[in-house]
């Protein structure tokens, strides 16, 4: 195995060279072969424990077994204890998703503290292959089928082509003591009852079940690549980014024989869950949206629209004062006093600075909210009205400041000046105020 894994680990990974490697080891079967093979190649390693503190004694039992491990090899050991079951009771996590959360977290925090490259894992086949059970029960895509990446940003998995028993096999053959995990035994956990039950089952109707179902994956795997790289042509057909938001035009979309996989994929990163009601949107009334934790999608007419979530305080105000000649936030203004106007537009207003009262005000829209539009000689018109008009979406809306005097509205910003504020031929000062 020795030699097999150090070919697999110049072949495809061979940026390795010359880097720090963390070896992540709970001091158990797989973890502590992965420290013994890299313990013997020209690597700059150490080792990270976490104590999860979920088997009482036990749990430190396995702490105390790598520190004197290490110790004795010679290795750098970083170890860290956590609170697993208060920290997943306060998050409202399982046990298993609080542990991985914690875990990865403390694993990045290290690799920038410590000034290392990469983490490595002691995943393997059999680990890849109960992965894979456990998407296919819960229902998943074609990606949630291709199994552990061997490369998740800087976590590495060199142990994916070996099995469980060439890792025992290895073990045994040069006398590696290692850790059983108690709860390995218990089928409490779905890992466990898929590990005891079902694929020793799966192996006995083909004792090359292994073999077979990585060469399964890796069909898979070349098909969500080839999926991948049509999506991208698509995208760049019919998507568009403005910005923060990125456009989807729906006319050019529906052409398309299967547009759902294409939303999948492109919408999946980020964190969307509710697929019926993204698909819904493409017929659906403009107006409506679909939320995620961190983005929404909105219809908009012929366009669907993909934006940040951004929370709006809509109380929130902000104050420009006589004497300043430039803001920078929550927009980028400049104001200056200048001798005559040139060309008006929708970034440039010029207003008389006798008929305005500073502080000037910045801050969201209102609904009722009136001004006078510029050129319309004192006609009233909602700005609800004008958004309309604009065939602005609900997004532009809210990202939309307004330019207030003394409550009055200067300007619409970069759509529309108020009227009321216009350069008159007495006038005698005159203010020009452009967005950037």
């Amino acid at each position: 195995m020795f030699t097999k894994f150090q070919n697999h680990i110049l072949s495809r990974f061979p940026f390795l060279e010359d880097k720090k490697l963390f070896l992540a080891v709970s001091g158990g079967l797989d973890s502590m072969v992965l420290v013994h093979l890299l313990k013997q190649l020209p690597y700059e390693i150490a080792v990270l424990h976490c104590n999860f503190q979920l088997r009482g004694l036990e749990s430190f039992g396995d702490q105390n077994f790598i520190q004197e491990f290490c110790d004795q090899n010679k290795i750098p050991v970083f170890t860290t204890q956590f609170d697993t079951e208060a920290f997943a009771k306060d998050y409202k996590l399982s046990t298993q998703v609080a542990a991985r959360e914690l875990r990865y977290s403390w694993f990045y925090e290290l690799l920038d503290t410590e000034n290392f490259d990469y983490i490595l894992t002691a995943h393997h086949a059999d680990d890849n292959l109960e992965t894979f059970i456990i998407n296919l029960t819960r229902g998943t895509g074609l990606e949630g089928l291709t199994g552990i990446p061997e490369q998740n940003d800087r976590i590495i998995r060199p142990f994916l082509p070996f099995s469980r028993e060439e890792i025992l096999q290895y073990a045994q053959e040069n006398n590696i003591e290692w850790r059983e995990d108690s709860s390995n035994a218990s089928n409490k956990y779905l890992r466990n009852k898929i590990r005891h039950d079902l694929v020793p089952v799966l192996k006995e109707i083909n004792p090359n079940f292994l073999s077979a179902f990585q060469k399964t994956q890796s069909y898979l795997q070349e098909s969500q690549e080839m999926i991948e790289d049509a999506s991208i042509m698509i995208y760049q057909q019919v998507a568009k980014e403005a910005g923060d938001d990125i456009h989807f035009d729906l006319n050019q979309l529906k052409k398309l024989p299967n547009y759902k996989s294409y939303l999948y994929q492109w919408f999946n990163e980020f964190g969307f869950l509710a697929w019926n009601d993204i698909y819904d949107l493409v017929d659906g009334q403009s107006g409506k949206q679909v939320l995620s934790a961190e983005f929404r999608l909105l219809k908009n007419r012929d366009t669907l629209i993909l934006s940040p979530l951004q929370e709006i305080v809509e109380t929130e105000e902000f104050q420009i004062n006589e004497n300043d000649t430039e803001v920078n936030f929550p927009l980028n203004l400049k104001l200056c006093q200048v001798d005559d106007i040139s060309i008006v537009s929708n970034k440039v207003i010029f207003v008389d600075a006798e008929k305005i009262q500073f502080p000037l005000v910045l801050r969201k829209w209102k609904d009722g909210d009136v001004f006078h539009p510029f050129g319309m000689h004192g006609k009233s018109k909602k700005v609800s009205k004008l958004f309309k008009d604009e065939k602005l979406s609900l997004i532009e809306k809210e990202k939309t400041w307004i330019l207030y005097s003394n409550d009055q509205i200067v300007w619409v910003v970069g759509i529309r000046q108020d009227d009321r504020f216009r350069i008159e031929n007495n006038t005698n000062k005159i203010i020009k105020i452009e967005l950037q």
